[in-house]
């Protein structure tokens, strides 16, 4: 049911940026549409979201389609869901009884995820069409207190990443696996990692898109961030830097550090570069990305772990040096060796692009974008680890 594609479904930002001008202001908005109603002080918090099969079981497909679309409203604080439509597609290129068996598994998984999170689903919209598809419209009504507008974030703050990246490269070394015109990436990836690597990082993969961030969206409001968006198809970066360009104050995002699914990295530059290590790989039902008060972060990092029975990264940490970062490695993560000794850091600021350190001399800055008074600088010293 996997399409083989390894990114066939995201607009590239640059490319959407230029299709939006006119139109919101001409910039990509966040995750949610927030609209006040006639009703004194209530808001409707909404979302839409959908995608192609990433996945070969189409039950999994199905919770992983909910996951995304629930994730918008999560990365906005908003905890529960009072509306949810499934958009749907039934592909015509698939027999009829393969069809049939596909679409209901997508809509059983759909629907019960829907359920574990507390909602359902109450309407939508089906087609027939070459690809299947699994997505949907998620919107909640929210007093002001029930949602954490994205633009409060302040010096000192501390980013934390719920979870890990990588999630395009273990999904398309698996699809490569089963499909004989990829045969020799396949081998091509054999040669830095095992067979057993590789499953398992698909099954990591799977597992992360599936789990919820409703537990996260909650210990937003209990430890007091001051914004967050979700990581999807324009990578760590693209998400980083649309979120610093919605910020009130003028601040800068230093991440520091890459939590990457175990073997991936590795893939992504001997293989098949998706950009995961300059943080542009896209990723799906990714975690969420939370700016919070340095004093809160170590309470809710353990809370959510307890929580999610998953580790949470912090990618950008404030030392109290001049310098301002610091590398947080977990105990069970090893630094990626190749960084070890090297930062590379692409400043994202001011009139020009500015590299301000580069240990790679390969280093290639013209995928990224000028940010006017907002920036990012990514410093990839990785956490390339075991994550289950």
């Amino acid at each position: 049911m996997a399409t083989g594609e390894e990114d066939a479904s995201v607009v590239p930002q640059v490319e959407l940026l230029k299709l939006l001008e006119g139109i919101g202001g001409g910039k990509i908005g966040m995750d949610c549409s927030i609209t006040p109603l006639r009703q004194k002080d209530l808001f409707m918090v909404s979302t839409t979201d959908f995608f192609y099969p990433l996945v070969d079981d189409p039950y999994m497909q199905g919770k992983i389609g909910c996951a995304n679309v629930l994730s918008d409203l999560y990365a906005m604080g908003v905890v529960d869901c009072d509306n949810l439509l499934m958009i749907l597609a039934a592909s015509n290129e698939m027999e009829k009884e393969e069809r049939n068996i596909s679409t209901r598994l997508m809509i059983q998984g759909f629907n019960d995820q829907a359920e574990s999170a507390g909602t359902s689903v109450t309407g939508g919209q089906t087609v027939i069409n070459p690809w299947p598809i699994i997505g949907g419209t998620a919107s909640s009504v929210c007093s002001r207190g029930e949602f954490i507008t994205p633009d409060d974030a302040r010096e000192g703050d501390v980013l934390v990443l719920t979870k890990p990246l990588g999630i395009q490269i273990a999904v398309n070394v698996h699809q490569w696996k089963n499909l004989p015109a990829k045969a020799d990436k396949y081998q091509s990836v054999l040669q830095h990692i095992t067979e057993e690597e590789a499953d398992q990082a698909y099954r990591n993969a799977v597992k992360s898109m599936s789990r919820l961030n409703k537990n996260a969206a909650r210990l937003m409001h209990k430890y007091g961030a001051h914004a967050a968006t979700d990581v999807t198809g324009f990578g760590i970066l693209g998400h980083a830097r649309n979120l610093a360009q919605n910020q009130k104050r003028s601040v800068d995002f230093h991440l520091h550090t890459l939590p990457i699914l175990r073997g991936m990295a590795v893939v992504d530059e001997k293989v098949n570069s998706w950009g995961l290590l300059r943080g542009v790989s896209a990723e799906t039902s990714g975690g969420l990305f939370i700016a919070l008060p340095s004093e809160s972060v170590k309470s809710f990092c353990s809370e959510l772990e307890q929580l999610d029975g998953s580790p949470v990264f912090i990618v950008v940490a404030r030392g109290d040096d001049e310098k301002g970062n610091c590398v947080i490695i977990r105990e069970d993560y090893k630094l990626y060796t190749k960084y070890q000794q090297g930062v590379l850091a692409v400043r994202l600021g001011g009139p020009k692009r500015r590299v301000l350190a580069c240990a790679q001399t390969r280093c290639r800055t013209s995928c990224y974008e000028s940010l006017e008074t907002k920036s990012v600088l990514i410093s990839p010293r990785m956490i390339d680890g075991v994550w289950a």
